[in-house]
C-alpha cells in the first residue's frame, strides 16, 4: 500500500517535524475553476495554510503514485492539461494502474489524506444527493466515503446545486456528523443560508478537535463535515443563486447531461449567469476554509 504514496520535499520535512499536514483537492484545480484562477487560488490556499504554520498537501494521481503534495509545476501542469481524469474511489485503482493523470475528487483526497496519516482536508463543497436522485440514484461518493474514512473535512456546507435535505439525510443514515462552525445553520457554498440545520454549532477550532478527536478515539468510522459560511462580504444572495440554479438545472436536463458531468455544466452555467460573480465567491469561500482549516488542524494536531 505506501508503494503507492509519494510524498513531496515539502510534506516529507513537515512530517519529520511534526507538523500539522492538510489535505487540499486537486479537482478543485482540474475541474472546478477556469485557468488562471484555478492555479492562482490553489497557490494562494496553499500559502494560507503555510503562513497559519501548517503543511499543505495537494493530492492527485500521477504515474502511478498517489502524489501527496505536488510541486508548484505539478499545479500549473494540472490547471492546463484538458486530459486529466476526475478521479474518485471508483476511479484509483485503473488510473494508477495505467499511470493516467487523475485529479482527486473528494472521497478520493479522503482515502488519500488516510492512507498518508493525515486528519484534516479543506475543500470548497461537498457533493451529495441530486435533485431527482429518487429516480435517476445520482449520489454523490464523497457521501459515502464520509461514512466509512476519518478525515475531517472543512466546507462551505453542501453545493447548492444539490438537495440538501436529501444530502442530510443521507449523512444521518451513514451516522456522519455535520458540524456548524459558527453557524446553526448549513451554508450552501454561495450562500451562507440553505434553510437546513445543523447537527452541531461549535464554535472555536479546539471544541472542532475535541469532537474529532472523541470520535475516532471511539473507533467510531467515518469523518465529519465541518461546515464553515463563506464570508457575508462575499456571500451570493440566496434568492438570486436559488433562481439561476433553477435556470441552470432546466437546461442540462434538456440538453440529457447526467452523471459525472452535471456538476462541471451546473458550475459553468452559474457562473456565466451570474456574471462571474459565482466564481469570485467560489474563489473566497475556499480561501476562508483554508484559514479555519489551518486552526482546527493545529487544535486536532495538538489534542493527539
Amino acid at each position: 500500500m505506501k508503494n503507492y504514496l509519494s510524498y513531496s520535499k515539502e510534506v516529507q520535512e513537515g512530517l519529520e517535524k511534526g507538523l500539522p499536514i492538510v489535505a487540499l483537492e486537486s479537482t478543485i484545480i482540474s475541474h472546478g475553476m477556469p485557468y488562471p484562477q484555478n492555479v492562482e487560488t490553489a497557490r494562494e490556499v496553499e500559502q494560507i495554510l503555510r503562513d497559519a504554520g501548517c503543511v499543505p498537501a495537494t493530492i492527485a494521481l500521477i504515474d502511478g503514485q498517489i502524489k501527496i503534495g505536488l510541486s508548484d509545476e505539478e499545479l500549473e501542469m494540472f490547471g492546463q492539461a484538458k486530459d486529466v481524469a476526475k478521479a474518485s474511489r471508483r476511479d484509483m485503482a485503473y488510473l494508477l494502474a495505467t499511470k493516467k493523470i487523475g485529479a482527486t475528487t473528494v472521497a478520493a483526497t479522503m482515502i488519500a489524506a488516510e492512507l498518508a496519516g493525515i486528519e484534516l482536508f479543506v475543500t470548497g463543497g461537498i457533493g451529495g444527493v441530486h435533485r431527482g436522485a429518487e429516480t435517476t440514484m445520482d449520489i454523490s461518493a464523497d457521501l459515502e466515503e464520509l461514512s466509512k474514512t476519518k478525515v475531517g473535512v472543512v466546507c462551505a456546507g453542501a453545493k447548492s446545486i444539490l438537495d440538501i435535505g436529501l444530502t442530510l439525510e443521507y449523512l444521518e443514515t451513514k451516522g456522519v456528523p455535520v458540524i456548524g462552525f459558527g453557524t446553526d445553520e448549513l451554508p450552501a457554498f454561495y450562500t451562507r443560508q440553505s434553510g437546513f440545520d445543523v447537527n452541531f454549532k461549535l464554535d472555536t477550532p479546539e471544541e472542532v478537535a475535541k469532537v474529532l478527536r472523541a470520535k475516532w478515539n471511539l473507533n467510531l468510522e467515518g469523518g465529519a463535515v465541518i461546515a464553515n459560511p463563506i464570508p457575508e462580504e462575499d456571500a451570493l444572495d440566496h434568492d438570486f443563486i436559488t433562481n439561476i440554479i433553477e435556470k441552470a438545472l432546466k437546461e442540462a436536463e434538456e440538453k440529457g447531461i447526467h452523471g459525472k458531468q452535471v456538476t462541471p455544466f451546473l458550475l459553468g452555467k452559474v457562473k456565466e449567469l451570474t456574471d462571474g460573480t459565482s466564481l469570485v465567491a467560489n474563489i473566497a469561500l475556499v480561501k476562508n476554509n483554508a484559514k479555519v482549516g489551518a486552526q482546527i488542524a493545529k487544535a486536532l494536531h495538538a489534542a493527539k
